[in-house]
């Protein structure tokens, strides 16, 4: 009966000291919840900041000379801004412009591609469906947000014309920050799908442009 005794307070011993001791016993649950309860929570803060970022942004639509600007560069960022870095890029550079230009037109059709069925898996709304208080500029061409292909195009273009030409990068990025200011005011996205679009858009296009101006 002793010896039954001691077996038992030491098993009872045992477990108390398990549920004391982080990392023993079963905590896989715990620690799942745990990460699961952490990451509701992040991605909760990380979409109202989003949003606060949405409505400082769309402060500067409000005068005439903010609307157009926002309207001008998205507009151009559909597709007529590309044409024009071409020829701007062929009349400065020459023939060496060539293999950059082909190189930035691979890599915007390719993107092109891609960031649609990107947008449909993710399925984030655009913030004026979300909050009623924005409003849109002009009509959307699909309804998700995330990542922005506008970014994630334009991104895609400046990676070879930089990798070329490095003195290129300030207005590279210059043009980033006015694309991702209309496409953030007009309310179309959040700073999380921009920063998005320009990252997969570098990730994506620099081995292939890389690649294209070493051969």
């Amino acid at each position: 009966m002793i010896e039954e005794a001691s077996i038992i307070n030491g098993t009872n011993a045992e477990l108390e000291l398990g549920e004391l001791i982080p990392g023993s016993g079963e905590p896989s649950q715990l620690d799942a919840g745990r990460c699961a309860t952490l990451w509701a929570s992040s991605k909760q803060r990380l979409s109202a900041a989003d949003l606060v970022a949405v409505h400082f942004f769309s402060r500067s639509v409000k005068w005439r000379i903010g609307r157009t600007s926002a309207v001008v560069i998205s507009k151009l960022g559909n597709g007529w801004l590309y044409p024009i870095l071409a020829l701007i890029i062929f009349g400065h550079f020459g023939e060496k412009a060539i293999r950059v230009i082909l190189a930035a037109g691979l890599n915007a059709g390719l993107l092109h591609c891609l960031y649609p069925a990107i947008k449909r898996y993710i399925g984030r709304p655009r913030p004026f469906r979300t909050d009623a208080r924005l409003s849109s500029l002009f009509g959307v061409l699909d309804e998700h947000s995330f990542p922005s292909g506008h970014a994630m195009t334009l991104s895609g273009v400046l990676v070879p014309i930089v990798l070329a030409w490095p003195d290129c990068l300030s207005v590279a990025a210059a043009l980033m920050l006015l694309m991702g200011w209309a496409r953030i005011a007009s309310g179309h996205h959040y700073p999380s799908d921009i920063c998005a679009g320009a990252a997969l858009g570098f990730i994506l296009a620099y081995p292939l442009s890389a690649w294209a101006l070493s051969i």
